[in-house]
């Protein structure tokens, strides 16, 4: 006899702990679902160029995907690049999406029929930040972040201490660099990036369809939280 009373077991949880299978035609698309979940892996990993590893959780009913709606989308991946840029942690939600079966029926990537807007996290190291701003798609974003916060050019360093990002340069000649600590904070949808110890202060440029709403740095990582509209 179990121990919980009725009263307290969620409505959808059997004695055993277990949950009880949808109705029929509502939920009970087990393989269609994995198959969908193997067809947006297939093109999460044709958007990147690497990804370590993704978990993918999907919400939604046979019917609904016969139809070619999926509910919802719940993703975690780790170690991703994207557009040469090194992400140590990604979890992902989104809520409706229009998908078209055909292409999972050939063992394709999914296609995807309507824009549709994601929320979530991403985190960098500061390992990951520097070798990613060191590669020739994101040199001149280092470049330009170390002539605003540093008044000099190249950008010769990045690294996380704490809660502040430090900077670092070298002046003509000189053979220790200028490094100065930075604060950031999410502002007018990007993130603003404020050195410590003076009035020095940039914004990111951001691409019209993200929205930053948090940035902190804790435990050695920048975490940036938001939501982004993506398109097919």
């Amino acid at each position: 006899m179990s121990d919980t009373p009725d009263s307290d077991r969620p409505p959808d949880a059997r004695p055993d702990g277990k949950a009880d299978a949808a109705p029929p035609g509502e939920g009970d698309s087990g393989p269609v679902l994995a198959l969908l979940a193997r067809g947006l892996e297939l093109w999460l990993r044709q958007q990147c160029e690497a990804i370590e590893r993704v978990e993918i959780r999907l919400e939604g009913s046979g019917l609904r995907l016969l139809r070619g709606r999926l509910d919802g989308v719940r993703l975690r991946a780790r170690r991703v690049i994207y557009q040469a840029m090194e992400i140590e942690e990604v979890t992902l939600r989104c809520e409706t999406i229009q998908v078209r079966m055909g292409s999972l029926m050939r063992n394709q990537a999914v296609k995807l029929e309507q824009p549709f807007r994601i929320h979530g996290q991403v985190s960098f190291s500061g390992d990951g930040l520097n070798r990613s701003l060191s590669t020739p798609a994101w040199r001149s974003l280092g470049d330009g972040l170390a002539d605003e916060l540093l008044g000099l050019t190249p950008l010769a360093g990045l690294r996380i201490r704490e809660s502040r990002l430090l900077l670092r340069a070298f002046a003509n000649g000189d053979r220790e660099p200028v490094e100065r600590e930075v604060q950031l904070r999410a502002a007018e949808g990007t993130v603003e990036l404020r050195c410590v110890d003076g009035a020095p202060c940039t914004q990111l440029p951001m691409d019209p369809n993200i929205r930053i709403e948090k940035a902190e740095l804790a435990a050695d990582l920048l975490h940036l939280e938001g939501e982004a509209r993506v398109s097919p």
